[in-house]
């Protein structure tokens, strides 16, 4: 643990246990963007190209944690953004339907709802019980044109089979979507394994990275059936020869990227990547899980009742609990005041330790929860 403290000074100062939010940036990433800054303000784009150059290391980074290529890859705002590059690129019908589950983030119904006007139906299916799965795969048979799924539900933490739903979407020819923000990062992810067609995440939770950069996965097979809504100088091919009279889109994901690259966030991104990679993926999902079934036993000892079902407790990096006798906002309110640094979801308190996070943070965050919650 001696390198994650280094890393991870705010372990010093806070029981953070909040990275299904927005998590603190390692000391690597911090680094990272203050030479960038020093760099920027000293000579300027003199070092332009050895910016580029990073950024292409990030792309690379983003592919091994997700088991892809490079070129599959696009560097996007946020999930949002490619959740909308996903829903205004598909040719619709009147009655088309997508199915998501009906507890999804506002990021994965909203952007979904909002092509009732194309006609489209969007249809919410339940993935509580110990088979989560089975209304999502019942509304597969019946052959949507998209399914929508967050890979672990962000209130309650119920990590979803991926590959289970891949190869019934793949049997029923049905558009597979993945909204991965919970998950890479955190988890081992190989969107060649679940067979999905899109999968996106945002950086700024379990990537460690800052808010305003992430990713966007396009399979092969469909990358040119989405159409384009977003124009600009950076998604064509020869992006740099401004005298070209006649253009052509990327042949490549970077035909999502419209203009210029968020080179600051990508140089802090590319650190914190590159500090999950170095851990080893596998690991930092072993230890995640290990920490989350630590604390949940912690706070049973305590008498918290959990809210995260028995068969998801460990399987993700979220662990959600009843807040006892408190409202679940005040006591969110009362332990933020103690520098215990979590979140109000799913009709309870949301806890999302990251690899890093040392056990005594643990121990000391389920006893100050106790004390609010007064759940003897």
């Amino acid at each position: 643990m001696d390198s994650n403290k280094n890393q991870f000074p705010i372990n010093d100062t806070h029981c953070y246990l909040n990275h299904a939010a927005v998590a603190p940036w390692p000391r690597c990433a911090s680094d990272a963007v203050q030479k960038f800054a020093q760099e920027n303000m000293n000579s300027g784009a003199e070092h332009y190209m050895s910016w580029l150059t990073l950024e292409t290391k990030l792309r690379s980074n983003i592919a091994a944690l997700i088991q892809s290529r490079p070129d599959q890859i696009a560097l996007v705002k946020n999930t949002s953004e490619a959740l909308s590059f996903v829903a205004y690129g598909i040719e619709w019908h009147q009655g088309d339907v997508v199915v998501i589950p009906d507890e999804e983030f506002p990021s994965n119904s909203i952007v979904w709802e909002s092509l009732s006007n194309k006609g489209v139906v969007v249809k919410k299916v339940s993935v509580k019980g110990d088979d989560p799965e089975a209304a999502l795969l019942e509304a597969i048979a019946q052959k949507p044109k998209l399914i929508s799924v967050s890979a672990v539900q962000y209130a309650t933490g119920i990590r979803l089979n991926l590959e289970r739903l891949g190869d019934a979407c793949r049997q029923h020819d049905v558009l597979y979507c993945v909204d991965a923000i919970q998950a890479v990062g955190a988890l081992a992810f190989d969107v060649e394994a679940i067979q999905c067609d899109f999968a996106m995440a945002d950086g700024h939770k379990w990537m460690l990275g800052p808010e305003g950069l992430g990713f966007f996965y396009v399979a092969d097979r469909v990358l040119d059936h989405l159409t384009l809504n977003e124009y600009g100088w950076h998604m064509v091919e020869n992006p740099g020869n401004y005298y070209q009279t006649e253009w052509e889109i990327a042949a490549d994901a970077r035909r999502f990227e419209c203009g210029s690259p968020n080179l600051l966030a990508a140089h802090a991104l590319h650190a914190s990547t590159s500090l999950l990679l170095e851990h080893g993926i596998h690991q930092v999902e072993t230890d995640i899980q290990e920490r989350c079934l630590y604390l949940s036993e912690r706070l049973r000892s305590l008498g918290a009742a959990m809210i995260t079902p028995e068969h998801a407790i460990g399987a993700s990096g979220i662990l959600t609990v009843t807040s006892g006798d408190q409202d679940p906002i005040d006591a969110w309110r009362d332990l933020m005041a103690q520098r215990v640094i979590c979140m109000h979801r799913g009709g309870g308190l949301r806890f999302s330790p990251h690899f890093h996070t040392p056990f005594s943070v643990l121990d000391e965050a389920a006893e100050r929860a106790a004390s609010v919650c007064h759940w003897r």
